[in-house]
């Protein structure tokens, strides 16, 4: 039997985010790592799942406890629980993240942050040819799963390139965002882990084409040591 998240679950989450404060959740934490236990097991079951189809070198569930060093927001604890899941590089690239929240759960995979020599050759990729990343994100099997690409974009040409480029709705763009939400009903069905795990499957094409682009230069040429 696969690990489900539960109603009582995502009930707590709901209480800890109208009681989001440190004497409710000291008085209730036993309670709390009855259900932090729960998703952390999912999310183990999960990562096993994934690594039949792929290779996930790192699997990690964040601290309920909220920075809030720099933040206007002071309450101290987070209403949902999270995970990540990170390929294994440099010969793989992407990531794997999963959201639990009341109202609010979701799924998200792609390039929240490429750094800057990455970001460059993608552009580049895109510049030369961008043919084959249309085919796979345009496709209806990849869209009914995963719809558009979203992340933050630039707003004009970034330097070095031609804004009239037909490509440069592609290049302008400085992340690139896939995400999938589910509702409480979904979240605690006994299909959630195979529903997301079939999600996370069908990024792969994406995936795929990015990591090929990320090993080589424009040429072609692989940049890895064998």
């Amino acid at each position: 039997m696969s690990s489900t998240i539960t109603k009582d679950t995502l009930n707590f989450l709901k209480d800890l985010e109208k009681n989001n404060n440190r004497d409710w959740f000291e008085t209730n934490k036993k309670t709390f790592k009855v259900h932090e236990k729960e998703v952390k097991g999912f999310f183990a079951e999960l990562h096993n799942a994934m690594n039949v189809h792929d290779e996930i070198d790192r699997m990690k569930m964040f601290r309920i406890y909220r920075d809030v060093r720099f933040s206007k927001d002071k309450t101290p604890y987070k209403s949902h629980l999270a995970g990540s899941f990170n390929r294994t590089k440099p010969r793989l690239r992407g990531g794997y993240y999963i959201q639990i929240k009341p109202g609010g759960s979701f799924i998200a995979t792609g390039f929240w942050d490429p750094n800057k020599e990455d970001l460059l050759r993608i552009r580049k990729e895109f510049e030369m040819d961008d043919q084959e990343i249309r085919d796979i994100i345009d496709s209806s099997a990849f869209k009914d799963v995963w719809g558009e690409m979203q992340g933050d974009a630039v707003k004009t040409a970034p330097k070095g390139f031609d804004k009239e480029h037909k490509a440069i709705d592609l290049i302008k763009h400085k992340q690139f965002i896939f995400t999938r939400s589910f509702t409480d009903k979904e979240v605690t069905s006994s299909k959630f882990l195979e529903k997301v795990d079939a999600s996370f499957q069908a990024i792969r094409p994406f995936f795929n084409y990015m990591s090929d682009v990320l090993t080589t230069d424009l040429n072609g040429v692989s940049l890895i040591d064998d």
